[in-house]
């Protein structure tokens, strides 16, 4: 990116390097082909996760909420964990008590960036994108890690968990030239309502530039003559994504009617009979699913990524709030 008259601030900086080993080889071919099989960019609904600044860049601790309260739920456990590690003695007192605080603030108020025991946290917001073609969904590369077998994932760490969002690390051909065509991106008219366009365009001011996170996976399947996602969970690999994803509780329910042993005995009959798909294309009671790759990217700015926006669907307020506001209105008890 080019910034004339002085040196370009780092966080406008792509920086492409051609890599020579046989690996990067073969992904860079992989993208290539990809992009022409799978050329139309579809965007699906923002995510949000929790970040913690160190050493001045961003280090990625979780994203998986489909709305900011969610993450700002996650980063107070976050807070509840350390709290709990950290030793109960007088010289610990002072951390202990920021923690305290930073678990009651976030239990009350919508806090989007704070600082903790010298450490800075921030909410982000992500956005996820697919690859498709004539044929539907872009499937995993040959090329993405996938190293877990069948029934073999569920202790698999997410992908992002300590990603660092660095702007001017440096990227591959592939990746680089993603990013420059995500730059400019924001939503188009007639596909979103008017306000979350408007911010879309803000972002490209306050948030000039793009890092494209780990990628995901998630299920696919094809109904009424059109692909749609048989979950909103993106997992950390292909095996990850058929070995939790590969059937939905209401796949098993036996009727409207049963009891609730009758659905816990087919629950645990499908568990039994479950045997975790091998491929990328399988079908799950006559209907036609597709392992699919997920790609993300945050926005960066002068001061990191970028938070939740005033448009996002956000409903829910901070836990002890909502509780307040159940008991006002008679739908909780009061505590004891």
């Amino acid at each position: 990116m080019s910034h004339h008259g002085r040196q370009v601030p780092d966080h406008l900086l792509i920086r492409i390097a051609r890599r020579d080993d046989p690996v990067s080889a073969v992904a860079e071919d992989d993208a290539r082909r990809r992009s022409h099989a799978y050329p139309k960019l579809m965007w699906g609904a923002p995510v949000f996760g929790y970040v913690e600044e160190v050493a001045g860049r961003w280090c990625l601790h979780n994203l998986g909420a489909d709305q900011p309260q969610g993450a700002r739920d996650g980063l107070g456990s976050h807070f509840r964990r350390l709290l709990g590690a950290a030793p109960d003695t007088a010289a610990h007192a002072a951390e202990r008590r920021e923690y305290r605080a930073a678990i009651r603030l976030l239990d009350w108020e919508v806090v989007d960036d704070l600082t903790v025991h010298g450490r800075r946290y921030r909410i982000i917001r992500a956005q996820p994108f697919i690859r498709m073609g004539p044929d539907g969904p872009e499937p995993p590369r040959p090329t993405d890690p996938d190293p877990h077998p069948p029934g073999g994932t569920r202790d698999t760490r997410p992908a992002e968990e300590g990603f660092v969002i660095d702007p001017a690390a440096t990227t591959g051909l592939a990746d680089g030239l993603l990013r420059i065509e995500m730059v400019p991106a924001f939503y188009r008219a007639g596909i979103v309502p008017d306000e979350v366009r408007a911010d879309s365009r803000r972002a490209l001011a306050s948030h000039p530039n793009v890092v494209l996170l780990p990628v995901g996976f998630t299920i696919g399947e094809y109904v009424d003559r059109a692909w749609r996602p048989r979950t909103c969970d993106t997992y950390p690999t292909p095996q990850a994504a058929r070995d939790s994803a590969a059937f939905r509780f209401s796949d098993i329910i036996p009727g409207e009617d049963a009891s609730l042993e009758e659905i816990r005995a087919a629950y645990s009959r499908a568990l039994s009979e479950f045997e975790a798909p091998r491929t990328d294309e399988f079908e799950i009671r006559g209907v036609r699913c597709r392992v699919t790759r997920v790609e993300r990217f945050v926005r960066v700015g002068p001061d990191g990524p970028e938070g939740p926006r005033p448009s996002d669907w956000d409903p829910e307020p901070p836990p002890e709030l909502h509780c307040q506001q159940l008991r006002a209105q008679g739908l909780l008890p009061e505590p004891d």
